[in-house]
C-alpha cells in the first residue's frame, strides 16, 4: 500500500502525457514540441500541487521516472500517431482515467502533508486538471476544464471521496477504488450523454453572432 500513490501517480502521468503528445501531433508540432507538451500535460498538475503544499523539489523534478514516463509517452505518440488518432475514443477514456488517478493521488498527498479536508479536496482537483490546462494554454486554446462536460466536477468528486474516507478512517484500498470508479464513470457518462454545467444564455447568443461575423468576413475574402 505504501507504493500505491507512486504507482497511481506514474500511471496518471503516462496517460496525461499521452494526451498532451497527441494534441501536439494534431497541431503539427515537431518532435521537441511534442515532448514539451507531453511533459507539461503529464506533470504540471503534480508540480503545482507539490509547490502549494511545500513538497519541494516536486516529484516530477526530483524523480527521473516522471520525466522518463513522459518522454516514452511522447515518443510513442509521435511515431505511432496515426494509430493513436484512430483510437480517439480510447484516448478520451484514457484521459478520464488519468483525471481520476491524479485527483486521487493529489488529495491523498495533500492529506499526508496535513492540509485540512476542504483544501485537500481542492488540491486533488487542481492536480487532475492542471496538466490539461497548461497543455491547452500552450496550444492557444480555451482550457478544456472551462468548457468540457463535467471535467473539473468529476475530479472534485473523486477528491471528495478520498477526503471523506480519510476523515472516517475507512480502508485506503476500498476508498481509492470507489474514488477512481466514481470519477471515471462520471466523466465517461458526461462524454456520452453530453452532461455539462449551465452556460450563460448571453454567451450562447454572442457565440452565434461571432460565427455570423466570421462567415461574412470569409465571404468578403
Amino acid at each position: 500500500m505504501d507504493k500505491l500513490p507512486v504507482v497511481l501517480d506514474l500511471t496518471g502521468t503516462f496517460v496525461f502525457a499521452l494526451s498532451g503528445a497527441l494534441a501536439g501531433t494534431k497541431r503539427g508540432l515537431d518532435l521537441f514540441g511534442v515532448m514539451v507538451l507531453s511533459f507539461a500535460a503529464g506533470n504540471s498538475g503534480g508540480i503545482t500541487r507539490d509547490l502549494l503544499i511545500g513538497a519541494v523539489p516536486p516529484g516530477a523534478v526530483g524523480d527521473w521516472r516522471y520525466l522518463g514516463v513522459s518522454l516514452v509517452a511522447g515518443l510513442v505518440t509521435f511515431y505511432f500517431s496515426p494509430v493513436i488518432v484512430r483510437m480517439s475514443n480510447a484516448v478520451l477514456y484514457l484521459d478520464a482515467a488519468g483525471l481520476a488517478l491524479f485527483a486521487v493521488t493529489g488529495s491523498s498527498k495533500a492529506l499526508s502533508f496535513g492540509l485540512n479536508p476542504v483544501m485537500a479536496t481542492v488540491l486533488g482537483m487542481v492536480t487532475g486538471i492542471g496538466g490539461g490546462m497548461v497543455r491547452d494554454v500552450l496550444l492557444a486554446e480555451i482550457p478544456t476544464v472551462l468548457r468540457a462536460d463535467l471535467y473539473a466536477v468529476a475530479a472534485l468528486a473523486a477528491a471528495a471521496v478520498v477526503v471523506i474516507g480519510h476523515v472516517l478512517q475507512l480502508p485506503v484500498a476500498a476508498v481509492t477504488t470507489v474514488a477512481l470508479i466514481s470519477c471515471f464513470l462520471l466523466r465517461v457518462m458526461a462524454i456520452r450523454r453530453g452532461w455539462r454545467l449551465p452556460v450563460a444564455k448571453g454567451a450562447k447568443r454572442q457565440d452565434l453572432g461571432i460565427q455570423k461575423e466570421d462567415s461574412k468576413a470569409a465571404g468578403r475574402r
